[in-house]
């Protein structure tokens, strides 16, 4: 069976409560989003233009780089850059806390993060897509169109994070009772969702495990040793350089695993790189954090590696 010949199916009804969930994703970022941490990336750029040199340029780089040297088919090729494309997923910075590391950095490149990733992510998806010797030819197939993406994308990311910017800013009160049910709410769903995907194409899934375990986990290791490195060379510090692994290394492959859907017809190797992606970048995460978390804490007695667990960032935000 050629995976690129795959489709992988789901009803009407599903894709607009997948569209649903991607819109309370980010509804609840910008719940969580303060208009302070826009403060903080004006008083100390130095982090934000590292963190977007790392995933609009970087990461990107290598993902296409990796798809010529790991044997991924070309539906597989094209969800890796799907993938890569993605805007940081707000899990790094339950991560970026596990591990001890900036969260007020985390929070702000996450913010204005996504705000950047509304234009630039189906530009770099067509322009990454379209170099690809193989994967070019899906995207002639598909006739994608980046305005058209672009508006879907405004619509189903954009909207709600305006919408939640406001809420926030207008009703306060009622966002601090609402922010922690919509954000572990929405999350859930988007992790039963991607399991609903896999399940429901399980015969599929197995047929490339092997492949897309190895394509996946080389991904997403180079994703967070990328945002490891870039930090270290851009000369931040430890709290910095945790909270940069994460920001980097952890993408919003919900959002991919619908675009794939919408865009793409649920392509088999797509869906199911970006499917995998979202449950494995999460546990690769998790353990990440936990081993930074146990050795700082058993080297300095905090996990923060500091008497206070504060930087002047935290200050500012």
């Amino acid at each position: 069976m050629n995976v690129d010949d795959v489709v992988l199916s789901f009803t009407p009804g599903a894709l607009t409560i997948l569209n649903v969930v991607l819109g309370l994703i980010m509804f609840g970022i910008a719940l969580d989003t303060a208009p302070s941490d826009f403060k903080v990336v004006a008083k100390h750029p130095k982090p934000f233009v590292i963190a977007i040199l790392a995933q609009l340029l970087l990461l990107p780089v290598a993902t296409f780089l990796l798809t010529l040297v790991l044997p991924a088919s070309p539906s597989m090729a094209l969800g890796m850059i799907l993938v890569a494309c993605c805007p940081p997923g707000n899990i790094s910075q339950v991560l970026t806390h596990r591990s001890g590391g900036n969260v007020a950095l985390s929070v702000s490149l996450t913010a204005v993060g996504n705000l950047v990733y509304i234009v630039a992510m189906p530009l770099s998806i067509t322009f990454w897509g379209s170099l690809h010797p193989t994967a070019r030819e899906l995207l002639r197939e598909v006739a994608l169109d980046p305005g058209k993406m672009l508006l879907e994308i405004l619509l189903i990311v954009g909207l709600p994070f305006a919408l939640g910017l406001l809420i926030r800013a207008k009703l306060p009160a009622l966002t601090r009772r609402v922010q922690p049910y919509v954000k572990w709410f929405s999350l859930i769903a988007l992790l039963a969702f991607i399991l609903a995907a896999l399940v429901g194409n399980w015969a599929v899934f197995l047929q490339v495990l092997g492949i897309i375990v190895l394509v996946v986990t080389v991904h997403d290791a180079v994703a967070l040793a990328l945002g490891y490195g870039t930090a270290v060379v851009g000369g931040l510090g430890t709290r910095e350089r945790k909270a940069m692994t994460f920001e980097v290394g952890i993408r919003n492959a919900g959002l991919g695993l619908g675009l794939v859907f919408l865009f793409f017809d649920g392509l088999g190797g797509m869906a199911i790189v970006a499917g995998w992606w979202g449950i494995w970048d999460i546990v690769a995460g998790l353990v990440l954090a936990g081993l930074w978390a146990r050795h700082t804490r058993k080297r300095t007695g905090s996990i923060s590696g500091d008497a206070t667990g504060r930087t002047a960032m935290e200050t500012a935000r």
